[in-house]
């Protein structure tokens, strides 16, 4: 941690939001964040784009600009709206399994680099957009890393690329510039992408030569892995195969740690035994808490305090529920809490299920918190009333 990185003093500060959900980006974390992989790119000439799945936030895009090559997208809109963001200029990586024929050539226009899903997918469509876009082909090494399978591109019968074993089996596409490998989910460490890359120089060399880049993908929590030296070995040992570019793309790496959620308590009692506290927030405003059922951190948390409470979403489904918490204290309506953890994955996945508004969005920067995005009413009903010519 940089020696002028001073964490977010929440007990002083989340009682001076004027309303609650509130949906809060730390801009000294995410600029640390992107430090530490502006540094890895100049200690090993690898390109950095950010993953615009992770938080698709206009406003961390602009940050992303200062330190980074370019974005990475899944869909036509996030293309488009990356684009839009960094003004026409910078790499813009689009690999989806979802290509459709009558996007394709307006994502050829908005993307400087496409990967293709499948050999299938690239036969039909690379020739249409050559000369447009860079084209390339995902690859799934079949090297699986991963226990929970909901998280894992390498699981068996997987959607996710093109064995490398197939493409090492056909002859080599003519218009085929470069792969798209990602592998892994929340990394620590740099051993399956060391195992990906000898299966990779393995099977495709000197294949490998006809390339313009490759994109190992992302995955990696960057932010969390000290040993940054293994991974600039492994990139020099990449471009002594091929003398075309590296790219990574983080996501969860950037905004993961730098997003919290502050809710307030809105009413409590007891049922069957338990202290329930219902919130103003809800599991879909962190979806994921529902999807893959696990607990997100609390800062005012204390494990070893008697009083246990749990935490209940606002909504009429019977699981929303954010989990168990102790507390030094029992809650009382009007307390004030925050979720960390929560700048990935959470908003762009977040919905207004039962007419529960989304989160207000702050950014703290220079210990001021500055409201960036606010939803009303006026919101709900763009999205569910009749459309008129």
């Amino acid at each position: 941690m940089r020696a002028d990185f001073t964490p977010i003093d929440w007990h002083e500060i989340k009682f001076s939001l004027p309303s609650t959900p509130a949906f809060v980006i730390d801009e000294a974390t995410v600029r640390q964040n992107l430090q530490k992989l502006a540094d890895l790119r100049a200690l090993t000439g690898c390109k950095v784009l950010y993953s615009v799945k992770a938080l698709t936030l206009e406003y961390l895009l602009d940050l992303c600009l200062e330190y980074v090559d370019g974005f990475s997208v899944s869909s036509l809109f996030e293309a488009k709206f990356a684009k839009d963001c960094s003004s026409n200029s910078g790499t813009i990586h689009l690999t989806t399994p979802g290509i459709r024929s009558d996007e394709l050539e307006e994502l050829a226009q908005s993307c400087t680099h496409i990967s293709f899903n499948s050999l299938n997918q690239f036969s039909h469509y690379a020739n249409d957009i050559n000369g447009l876009t860079s084209t390339g082909l995902r690859l799934n090494p079949r090297l699986s890393y991963l226990s929970d399978d909901r998280f894992n591109p390498c699981r068996a019968a997987s959607k996710l690329g093109a064995s490398m074993e197939a493409l090492s089996q056909i002859t080599w596409p003519e218009n085929l510039q470069g792969l798209h490998i990602h592998s892994m989910f929340a990394g620590t460490d740099f051993t399956p992408l060391r195992a990906v890359s000898s299966k990779l120089l393995q099977l495709l060399s000197p294949n490998l030569q006809k390339l313009k880049w490759l994109n190992l993908g992302g995955g990696y929590l960057y932010d969390e892995i000290d040993n940054i030296q293994a991974f600039a070995e492994l990139i020099q040992v990449l471009k002594q195969s091929f003398q075309g570019e590296v790219y990574i793309e983080p996501g969860k790496a950037v905004a993961g740690k730098a997003g919290y959620l502050v809710t307030s308590v809105i009413d409590c009692f007891q049922s069957d035994g338990k202290s329930i506290a219902v919130l103003d927030t809800s599991v879909n405003h962190n979806p994921e808490v529902f999807e893959y059922q696990w607990q997100p951190e609390l800062i005012e948390h204390e494990p070893a305090a008697e009083c246990a409470v749990l935490l209940a979403g606002s909504t009429c489904l019977a699981g929303d529920l954010l989990g168990e918490f102790r507390f030094a204290k029992p809650l009382s309506i009007g307390d004030r809490l925050v979720f960390r953890d929560v700048g990935a994955y959470s908003l762009v996945k977040a919905s207004r299920f039962n007419g529960l508004n989304l989160p207000s969005i702050y950014k703290y920067s220079n210990t001021r918190l500055t409201r960036i995005k606010q939803y009303d009413y006026t919101d709900f009903k763009s999205l569910w009333s009749n459309q008129r010519a």
